[in-house]
């Protein structure tokens, strides 16, 4: 029986606009809210409910955060196993910590939609499986281990997450190979993109239906989030794959795309007056000769027009400590800066006192590379992304190093081999990104020409 709204409220509702319908929302007592709440069939839109037809075997839910994947879930499940007599099945979740959390126990999972409806279901945690009282019984398992679904056989799965499972392949196969129970078996996959192959092999499937949608499509969310999260991130990468659900296929994961170098070039400020604030980042190679890895020197400035600026690449490789310092003074010199801002990682007393041998005036902070290269890099590349941190010039071999530094983690970008005009792909430093990296943060970093960036 519905315990929902009337339906003159419900069908106000459901024709509303986005904006009309957070205003009804808003005026609504808690009563009527948790009503409105219970009756999700009635209120879902169509990236939440299953597609139509026969000739379907996944359901893909390509969605942003805070889009409604796990009520979705969960209410598709709860409807099958409460509709139909001894279901058998799976909810897959990232790890078995997160279908419990989530899938099972969390605030839009299946015993709070349950109980939204005013039905029981059987939560037995040692066992890790939910039971309806139509003999219908559902069975975690985890993404990290493939090998736990081998053998169960399964009408129906809800796998949550995918694009999280560390043993993917595995699972996703034996999960395929189960689902064999019942006339008709499916599975519902519920995730925020992100580029798998996969997850790309998932969608591309003849046999899959892929819904979804933005954040900000869940008109029960909290519209000051939205906001916050698209002042942050909309335009970026990151946003259109969080917030807007979209699966971006870009070559590698990279960080700074081709597309994305070009499009963030510009022209040199035309005065150096326009300029605010210059920084000479350093990244220090960790030996001499040849064969070692170049010392990265980029010369970075924030603007008075609020934009940061990459200005130069004069990095360099083969010298001794006290040639690429003497490099380092010379490129500070040049651009009218006295503040150099280098890891400290490789001997970091030494790189202080070599860099202040060339030129005492110099200030030196040093810093620590405490996170990946990549983890650093991520804001500074989101800064690129949203037009606020620009190339002002063309630097060949640093575009290339940025190009090869990958989303959450790797570098796959060139590196110098043993003769110095040599370039190679393979795992060594970014010496010319990380500069950059270094010089951009610390101007981030910095408000009214206080320096944030600590002191070792």
């Amino acid at each position: 029986m519905s315990i929902g709204l009337p339906p003159p409220l419900m069908q106000a509702l459901v024709s509303a606009a986005p904006e009309q319908q957070r205003q009804l929302l808003t005026a609504m007592t808690p009563q009527d809210l948790l009503r409105f709440d219970a009756d999700f069939e009635c209120w879902a839109h169509d990236g939440q409910r299953p597609p139509p037809g026969e000739g379907w075997r996944v359901w893909l839910m390509l969605a942003g955060r805070g889009f409604g994947k796990t009520r979705a879930g969960a209410e598709w499940i709860h409807g099958l196993a409460s509709r139909r007599r001894g279901l058998r099945i799976a909810l897959v979740g990232a790890n078995i910590a997160e279908a419990r959390s989530i899938m099972v126990e969390g605030v839009s999972g299946i015993l709070s939609v349950a109980g939204r409806n005013n039905r029981r279901v059987k939560w037995e945690p040692s066992l890790a499986k939910v039971s309806w009282s139509s003999g219908s019984e559902a069975q975690l398992f985890s993404g990290d281990n493939g090998d736990g679904l081998r053998g169960p056989e399964h009408d129906f799965a809800w796998c949550d997450e995918l694009a999280k499972w560390r043993d993917g392949e595995a699972a996703w196969m034996n999960l395929q190979m189960g689902l064999r129970r019942g006339t008709r078996p499916r599975a519902l996959v519920t995730t925020t993109p992100s580029t798998t192959a996969l997850l790309k092999r998932i969608r591309d499937d003849a046999w899959t239906v892929p819904t979804g949608g933005r954040t900000k499509d869940n008109v029960t969310l909290d519209e000051r989030f939205f906001e916050i999260m698209a002042a942050t991130y909309g335009g970026t990468r990151l946003g259109r794959q969080e917030l807007d659900g979209e699966l971006i296929e870009e070559p590698h994961g990279a960080l700074w795309t081709p597309q994305l170098i070009e499009a963030s070039r510009t022209l040199p400020p035309g005065h150096p007056s326009a300029l605010r604030r210059t920084v000479v980042g350093v990244d220090p190679p960790a030996g001499t000769g040849a064969n070692c890895d170049a010392c990265g020197i980029v010369v970075c400035a924030s603007g008075n027009d609020g934009m940061l600026y990459v200005l130069a690449d004069e990095s360099v490789q083969g010298l001794s400590p006290e040639g690429w310092a003497n490099r380092v003074a010379s490129a500070a010199a040049r651009w009218g800066t006295r503040i150099v801002v280098a890891e400290a990682n490789n001997g970091g007393a030494m790189v202080k006192s070599v860099i202040e041998a060339a030129d005492a005036a110099l200030k030196v902070r040093l810093v620590h590379a405490s996170a990946g290269k990549s983890a650093r890099a991520e804001p500074v590349a989101l800064k690129f992304e949203k037009g606020t941190a620009k190339l002002a010039g063309h630097f060949p071999e640093l575009e290339a190093e940025l190009a090869g530094l990958i989303a959450g983690g790797g570098y796959e970008g060139p590196v110098r081999g043993s003769h110095r005009n040599t370039i190679s792909m393979g795992s060594r430093s970014p010496d010319r990104a990380d500069a950059m990296v270094w010089a951009l943060t610390d101007l981030m970093q910095t408000r009214s020409g206080v320096p944030r960036v600590a002191r070792l």
